[in-house]
């Protein structure tokens, strides 16, 4: 694995900019990769690294840049409790380890760095030198990864019995005898604006 300045580096310029974020995210996941055994994340243990993130924050860019996890490859998976932390899985071996930020770190922050007035800039210098249980709680776990979470090609396919949009990935639902997408079976987020919302009886 690189170095914590070089995966530093090409954290901030995927994101944009750097941040105490990044810092938290790199640091957070060169150390719990360290824990369940992934030494080369990109390269040769790809296929055996699983993330789970529980925030949509700076730091879960950063997880996805030292690990090569994302979306698209259904490799990592967000979950949205709103914690700074990331629970991180050796697929091979079941090992999993949770990583939670410590609230406490921005307050210690000036311990490390007292010269610098901005807090801001005073924690994202701090996070790169302070030790690492000062900075989170690691938690052996356990994590249960259903099979049609997993990476690979989906398990099935249906189409919804109401606006006729395919589901993948055992996320239908079934109502009252039909299987339904989950904005049919009232979960939408949108609005349909230059259509009526007519549904569509899928034979």
């Amino acid at each position: 694995m690189d170095t914590f300045e070089q995966l530093l580096t090409e954290s901030t310029r995927i994101h944009g900019h750097i941040c105490a974020g990044q810092v938290i995210g790199v640091r957070m996941a060169m150390a719990a990769l360290e824990r369940i055994g992934i030494g080369d994340p990109k390269g040769a243990d790809r296929k055996k690294l699983y993330v789970l993130v529980e925030i949509d924050r700076c730091a879960t860019d950063a997880i996805q840049s030292v690990t090569g996890c994302s979306l698209g490859k259904r490799s990592l998976r967000w979950l949205d409790f709103g914690v700074m932390a990331a629970t991180f899985v050796n697929l091979d071996t079941g090992r999993a380890v949770r990583a939670v930020a410590r609230e406490e770190a921005r307050a210690l922050s000036e311990g490390y760095c007292p010269d610098i007035v901005d807090k801001y800039q005073r924690q994202l210098e701090a996070y790169k030198v302070m030790p690492l249980e000062d900075l989170f709680v690691f938690q052996e776990v356990r994590v249960d990864i259903p099979a049609f979470d997993l990476p690979g090609r989906p398990i099935r396919r249906v189409q919804c019995a109401r606006c006729g949009d395919w589901v993948q990935d055992c996320r239908e639902r079934e109502r009252d005898g039909l299987i339904l997408c989950r904005s049919c079976d009232g979960e939408r987020y949108y609005q349909l604006l230059d259509a009526p919302d007519t549904p569509v009886v899928v034979s």
